[in-house]
């Protein structure tokens, strides 16, 4: 299995710099939850580096703009972001929906839903 990570926000260095600026001028407004777990505003939480890098399966971080062009088709589901999809067998499910974002209020809670997706028997 292989889980996709799909931020609200879109690729590109002015994207980032227009993130960053929001995160620090109006973080109650920031529509990325994904990227406020997992991000300070100008980088990756170290504790999220670690954890990501001990994981076995596969993980995958896209910005929305680079997975509706990676995963584009005609039968795609219309997916609210950010959300966590499983990929097995070329097949997408939700592991971690978007309203199940807003429950989760920091990292640590981030890394105990991630570790149960991924204890989850996807047959």
């Amino acid at each position: 299995m292989k889980l996709i990570f799909v931020y609200n926000a879109n690729s590109g260095n002015l994207n980032a710099l227009l993130d960053a600026t929001h995160k620090i001028l109006s973080p109650q407004t920031y529509e990325c939850d994904l990227c406020s777990l997992t991000f300070g505003a100008f980088r990756e939480k170290e504790e999220w580096v670690r954890f990501r890098e001990s994981i076995k399966s596969p993980l995958i971080f896209l910005h929305k703009d680079e997975f509706l062009k990676a995963y584009k088709s005609k039968w795609l589901p219309k997916y609210d972001f950010p959300i966590v999809l499983a990929e097995r067998n070329g097949e997408l499910e939700i592991a971690i929906a978007t309203e199940r974002f807003k429950e989760i209020q920091n990292l640590e809670a981030l890394i105990d839903e991630v570790n149960n997706v991924l204890k989850l028997d996807w047959d």
